[in-house]
């Protein structure tokens, strides 16, 4: 019972602790990770078959960790050094990218083809986002994204606020669509074993629909609020520069964006694991690179990564203890085996969760849970997959702190004199959400129960 309880107080004090905001997360979840191993692992089990188990480190020299035909990739617990590695990957891919100068060039790129027309810039942008953020961290596409706005915004002299903030949304909404489009896709997808093809086709099909869906309602709900007639800009007289500095550097990078979105498509055909695909896409990057490759390690957020760590050995102690089981036996109970009602409480409590803490240790936290869920109550594992996948990624766009991206585009709004309050972006998101939740959930519930 002690190490039971521990594992639970440790758990929470891990939450308050992000949600405070104090100290930097990747320091929280180590040392909740460290004081886990102690007393949970050691003083309250003590096994340390348990601690070796959470820590998982012989599976990364198992052939199947980099080629999986024809076995199972899947990880049943502890550290996912896959979703590390992988990241590790297109971290280093994404600083390639953006030392080339690519998002810079394409955002611009896109304004043109709009004529520098805010309101095609607007539908254009949203767009963009939701497509870059299927294959790239969705803090990288915001990051540049939001820069390009103001920077066009002050240019053509529109409001850049209804744009960054259906940027933000969209972002979330793009990653939903793929494994690798937010980090719980990739926690899921390596957890539970199933393919970037199984996601595209799955939680993708789910999010097409809704993305036409919210750029309709953010069209006519935001557009009347970009720009005053009087503000028009003459698109005839515009001229933002579309250059590219080292044409080079920027096809190598194109293309080593374009290897790594096939190895992806491909990878459940090729049996090629998201392990083996993150760090070839590294190693030909830092090759390719040359004296640059140096200056691209040194910019990995490494400090993310190390946050995930730590958060696995956390949330092993849960599962270890048999914690989590408890709660799927709770959640099987309150839904009565109703599939239906299943559901929707998993979508829901997924969503309203993710708006106000950090989806990545809630998805790693629930993964065993629904794994526990389809083997007690007969409800198809993949369903509850991809209705935690949608719950996480698109209720995070509910509030400013839901999501990393929320952050990262109100903080660039606010430093270059364009403050987005929680007011505002409450008032323009929370209703999207609720529309994308809904359409999301019938879509489920039709299609798969």
């Amino acid at each position: 019972m002690f190490a039971e309880i521990m594992a639970i107080v440790i758990f929470v004090m891990m939450f308050v602790l992000i949600v405070w905001d104090r100290y930097p997360k990747h320091i929280v979840t180590l040392g909740c990770g460290a004081l886990t191993s102690i007393f949970v692992f050691g003083v309250g089990m003590r096994s340390f078959e348990a601690f070796y188990n959470t820590l998982a480190i012989s599976g990364i020299f198992k052939s199947s960790f980099w080629y999986a035909a024809g076995e199972s990739a899947e990880q049943t617990s502890g550290v996912n050094w896959a979703t590390i590695i992988f990241l590790w990957g297109m971290m280093v891919m994404v600083e390639g990218m953006a030392e080339a100068g690519f998002f810079d060039w394409l955002c611009l790129k896109i304004a043109k083809l709009a004529h520098y027309e805010p309101t095609r810039i607007f539908v254009a942008f949203m767009i963009l986002s939701a497509v870059l953020a299927m294959f790239i961290d969705s803090i990288t596409v915001i990051l540049f994204l939001a820069a390009v706005t103001i920077r066009l915004a002050r240019t053509l002299k529109f409001n850049p606020v209804p744009v960054i903030m259906a940027e933000i949304f969209c972002a979330n909404l793009g990653g939903s669509a793929t494994m690798c489009g937010d980090p719980p896709n990739i926690i899921i997808g390596t957890s539970l074993g199933y393919s970037f093809a199984d996601f595209v086709l799955n939680t993708g099909a789910i999010g097409a629909l809704s993305l036409v869906i919210i750029i309709l309602y953010f069209y006519f709900t935001m557009r009347n609020r970009l720009q005053d007639s009087a503000d028009k800009v003459d698109a005839g007289a515009i001229d933002v520069e579309v250059k590219i500095d080292n044409m080079k550097e920027f096809l190598i990078s194109t293309i080593i964006f374009l290897i790594a979105v096939a190895l992806l498509v491909t990878h459940a055909m090729t049996g090629l694991t998201v392990a083996f695909i993150g760090t070839f896409i590294a190693a030909i990057t830092l090759i390719t690179s040359g004296k640059k490759a140096l200056k691209l390690l040194k910019r990995v957020d490494y400090f993310t990564l190390l946050f995930f760590i730590g958060l696995f050995i956390v949330v092993g102690g849960l599962e270890e203890t048999g914690v989590l089981v408890v709660i799927a036996e709770f959640i099987a109970k309150v839904s009565g085996g109703n599939a239906h009602l299943m559901i929707a409480i998993i979508l829901w409590v997924s969503a309203i969760a993710s708006a106000f803490i950090d989806n990545i240790p809630f998805s790693a936290t629930m993964i065993p849970v629904i794994r526990t869920l389809a083997a007690t109550t007969g409800v198809d594992l993949s369903t509850m997959a991809w209705t935690l996948a949608i719950g996480t990624d698109i209720g995070g766009s509910m509030t400013p702190i839901g999501a990393s991206a929320n952050v990262v585009g109100i903080s660039t709004a606010g430093k270059e004199g364009y403050p987005i309050s929680w007011a505002t972006y409450c008032k323009e998101l929370v209703p999207g959400t609720i529309i994308v939740l809904v359409v999301s959930m019938i879509s489920i519930f039709v299609r798969y129960l």
